[in-house]
């Protein structure tokens, strides 16, 4: 059986890549393509950074509703839809994988999908027909849980499965609105040169990579990049999945900001 492609993406703010956002439009572009380079995926599960549970939750409902966890927007924004069905087998196949990492989780049959989710998948599958799974962050956000998370995701035997990881790999919030300086360039661009390196660089070994990744907080400028680290976790967990360095890299401004994007796909 295939290993699961995996593709961390930096999701954007909000609902604005759905409503027309021109600071957006370099991501919407990029998913686009990246959705026309992959075979579709039978399934997909999704980490967002919108969601943090202990232990370990996992939606396993067949028609989860959507969550508008955003405020302040258009009335467009609360209309959204995506109605893309559950997959309660994928579900529970995730359930056991984690039990036998000794992963302590739980199946959710209540909670709704996020924007972290529906908001890129809009973008990349937007007739909403490919069954969805998201899995929750643990609120510790210790980089090694989520690096563990990520490698007993290994495990899963499901036929050409999709993970996506959702976050952003810029996520200083005072700094989006705030007027960009060289101050700010500067460390946004030494983060994302520091990640570009740690996810491609074919010359490292994986326990390398490892250790960059479990140690992310000694990055050049790793702290005003992440404030709050909900938003880098994904990646850690994509990383675990894979254990390999990326086979594409993309480089793109979003919310007019340097950010990036890794996929997995060999």
């Amino acid at each position: 059986m295939q290993k699961p492609r995996v593709f961390f993406v930096s999701h954007g703010g909000g609902p604005m890549p759905l409503l027309g956002d021109a600071s957006h439009a370099d991501m919407v572009t990029c998913l686009q393509s990246v959705a026309a380079k992959i075979k579709k995926p039978s399934a997909i599960l999704m980490i967002s950074a919108h969601w943090e549970a202990n232990p370990i939750n996992i939606t396993s409902s067949a028609a989860p509703e959507l969550i508008y966890d955003y405020y302040g927007f258009s009335d467009s924004a609360y209309s959204i839809e995506y109605p893309c069905p559950g997959e309660p087998v994928l579900a529970e196949q995730v359930h056991q994988a984690l039990t036998t990492a000794y992963i302590d989780s739980e199946l959710n049959s209540t909670r709704g999908f996020d924007h972290g989710m529906y908001v890129p998948l809009k973008i990349m599958y937007p007739d909403a027909d490919i069954p969805c799974v998201q899995l929750s962050l643990h609120p510790s956000l210790l980089p090694n849980v989520h690096l563990a998370i990520g490698e007993a995701l290994q495990n899963l035997h499901y036929d050409n499965l999709l993970i996506i990881g959702s976050g952003f790999t810029f996520h200083n919030m005072r700094a989006f609105f705030t007027p960009e300086t060289a101050e700010i360039k500067m460390q946004n661009l030494a983060f994302e040169q520091w990640l570009v390196d740690v996810c491609g660089n074919t010359s490292l070994t994986e326990q390398q990579r490892h250790a960059k990744l479990l140690e992310w907080q000694m990055a050049p400028a790793a702290r005003f990049n992440h404030p709050r680290e909900e938003h880098l976790l994904p990646l850690h967990v994509c990383y675990g999945a894979a254990s390999r360095p990326c086979s594409d890299i993309y480089e793109l401004r979003i919310a007019n900001k340097h950010a990036s994007m890794f996929l997995w796909d060999d």
